[in-house]
């Protein structure tokens, strides 16, 4: 790959080549580290995905449950009331 010229502004950002972006995958919101190597230098890496724990792994893990189209609360809750009576 060519060598690729961006400039830090104002804030300290700097924009990623999309020729670099699109080589390695890189989505809004990607984690990147930094990690200085000598006074002109700096290593960026891309931390490995890790899988979520906790309250964060349940996320989503009822909808595999739900089946079919999504539906309102009040309706689901009639649903498992409808033989409490």
């Amino acid at each position: 790959m060519d060598k690729l010229t961006t400039v830090v502004t104002e804030w300290g950002q700097v924009s990623i080549p999309a020729a670099i972006r699109k080589e390695l995958g890189l989505k809004t919101g990607q984690p990147l580290v930094w990690k200085k190597i000598s006074d002109r230098e700096c290593l960026v890496k891309i931390p490995k995905k890790r899988k979520p724990v906790g309250a964060m792994a349940m996320l989503g893990f009822a909808a595999r449950f739900r089946g079919g189209k999504p539906r309102r609360t009040a309706e689901v809750l009639a649903e498992l009331r409808e033989g409490e009576s």
